[in-house]
């Protein structure tokens, strides 16, 4: 039996204040979120979003702000939280209920926001996203510097270390030839790009309250802020408690870390998410969890957007984008509705008939492929249609690409011996094409 090195997980920052002090400083920065995310609650109704439109005018007159301060601290409150959003009706989140008595409720509303800096401070619109998405993976190692400076660290000395991370990430990607560096297109920034990336970056963690700028003489600054500090902190030890993770899939691929997580159940599944999560930028987990969602293997799709829920979010933007792809809509859209709070036993109402369908295949294929005969039999349960001959009608029509095995692998399964030549034939007429 082998036992696992662990990390010792990282101290607190020598002057970290106290957690209380720290929760103070939280809602300082949120609390134009906090105003706005209690007057939509108050609101109630529809069309109580107060991001644009009359809601926003109503907020704005109500709450003595500025349309862009509503529109700013609305999205806010949304990443932090504060408020859940029901079709047009705002509705409080579970943190605004606790937040003026639950420090740790505060904090976790803090780094979440800080975890989504990129959305709150817009990227310039002259920037290709990949370049963008590559600043943002590259950014934590800039954190690390200035948690370790312990001080103001000028602007310039950000810049190298942010041009050599992303050289780093182009390299891991296998994107430098061996005859020198790559060449330079829309997604990839040379140095010249690079500064104004930086300072957008600098400027979102900025706008979050991670850290502080300062024009300095002769040149400018940043500073991590007490808040700043404390969540590099929390990030660094989180990776370190991941590395102890009792199933170790931190330094997995997506698709290695899901497949490990396959046999695990719920609970114990999500801590594993949360490791994984952990030790990489959200930005680019995100990418490669959906990478993985689209590939052939229909368990790990699922899988993939359970990993999603964990994310929350951060997630939402591209997970609303797979709306689009056949394949993925469905699972965007069980996401969305319980993202917006719909109850998970209620969330499959969003669907159409033909995507419950194409799911209810889908998920037989991931049954099929790694689970056993029974649980496919039970499988049938679940089906939308409620008799077999239906459901037989609508899978043949709705050109799911493994229909075939899906009905072949039920057949073969299925106790009752009229009903396996039932499913059967129907796996025979769509594999020849037959009505």
């Amino acid at each position: 039996m082998t036992t696992r090195r662990t990390r010792p997980a990282p101290r607190p920052p020598e002057g970290t204040p106290p957690r209380a002090e720290l929760a103070r400083q939280a809602r300082h920065v949120l609390a134009d979120a906090v105003r706005i995310a209690r007057w939509a609650a108050a609101a109630r109704g529809t069309d109580t979003a107060p991001r644009t439109g009359p809601a926003q005018e109503r907020a704005a007159t109500a709450l003595a702000l500025t349309p862009g301060q509503i529109q700013a601290g609305w999205d806010r409150a949304r990443l932090a939280g504060l408020v859940e959003l029901h079709g047009g009706t705002a509705r409080p989140g579970w943190r605004l209920h606790a937040w003026d008595r639950d420090d740790t409720a505060v904090l976790r509303g803090w780094v979440a926001l800080f975890d989504a800096w990129s959305l709150v401070h817009p990227s310039p619109e002259d920037v290709a996203p990949g370049a963008v998405a590559e600043v943002v993976e590259a950014v934590p190692q800039v954190l690390s510097l200035l948690q370790l400076s312990q001080g103001p660290v000028h602007v310039p000395v950000l810049l190298d270390l942010l041009g050599q991370r992303v050289e780093e990430l182009r390299e891991e990607r296998c994107e430098v030839p061996a005859s020198g560096p790559a060449p330079e297109t829309p997604d990839t920034p040379g140095v010249d790009g690079l500064p104004a990336l930086l300072d957008w970056a600098l400027e979102g963690l900025a706008a979050v309250g991670a850290l502080t700028l300062d024009p300095g003489a002769p040149e400018r600054h940043a500073t991590l802020t007490p808040l700043g500090n404390w969540a590099v902190w929390v990030k660094l030890e989180q990776i370190c408690v991941a590395a102890q993770s009792p199933a170790g899939n931190i330094e997995q691929s997506a698709e290695d870390m899901l497949r490990g997580c396959a046999r695990l159940t719920p609970g114990p599944a999500r801590a594993e998410y949360r490791a994984w999560l952990a030790a990489r930028t959200l930005s680019s987990a995100v990418t490669e969890l959906l990478a993985v969602a689209r590939g052939e293997d229909a368990l790990l799709r699922g899988l993939a957007f359970e990993a999603l829920r964990v994310v929350g979010a951060p997630a939402e933007a591209e997970v609303r984008a797979t709306v689009a792809e056949p394949s993925l809509r469905p699972y965007a859209l069980l996401w969305i509705a319980e993202y917006e709070g719909a109850d998970p036993d209620d969330a499959q109402e969003v669907l159409t008939r033909e995507e419950a369908t194409w799911l209810w295949v889908d998920t037989a294929a991931a049954v099929a492929d790694h689970g056993e005969s029974e649980l496919l039999v039970r499988h049938l349960d679940s089906a939308v249609q409620g008799t077999v001959p239906a459901l037989l009608d609508e899978v043949r029509a709705v050109g799911h690409p493994r229909t075939v095995q899906v009905l072949v692998a039920l057949a073969a399964a299925h106790p009752d011996p009229a009903l396996a030549k039932a499913v059967r034939r129907a796996a025979f007429q769509v594999h020849t094409g037959g009505a």
